[in-house]
């Protein structure tokens, strides 16, 4: 019994990822049964529990709009520019967080790379910060 098992093309989801997003595709027989575009033009494939086609993610990261309960999740702006090799250093220990487009603060491990790389490459190291200790 998987989460979106009944899920249908246009329903709205949200991904903690890529926030505000909606079902395009639904597919029969695959392992990944959704397809969902978000607003930033990303589309994702995602299993019928939620799971992303990319990452290391092994928990749900796509819910329906109405179930998702972002008080926990920390959006918070960043209080430190980090330098490109304060960056390496930092991801080389597991210690990066990156701000995703949903404006989460998300380990940059679990980020897609090409995701990583743009923001590397257009230099926007806002972006980036010191995994905050919990």
């Amino acid at each position: 019994m998987g989460y979106f098992k009944d899920a249908k093309i246009g329903d709205k989801v949200y991904g903690l990822i890529f926030g505000k997003g909606k079902i395009t595709e639904y597919f029969e027989d695959s392992h990944y049964v959704i397809m969902v575009t978000f607003a930033n033009g990303y589309e994702v494939p995602f299993t019928v529990d939620g799971i992303p086609s990319w990452g290391n993610f092994n928990k749900q990261t796509c819910f329906y709009k109405d179930d998702i309960d972002l008080s926990k999740a920390d959006f918070s702006p960043t209080s430190k520019i980090l330098s490109n090799k304060k960056i390496i250093k930092l991801r080389e220990k597991g210690m990066l967080e990156v701000r995703v487009p949903s404006g989460a603060w998300k380990n940059v491990k679990k980020c897609p790379e090409d995701y990583i790389e743009k923001i590397c490459e257009e230099e926007q190291y806002h972006l980036f910060r010191k995994k905050v200790k919990k």
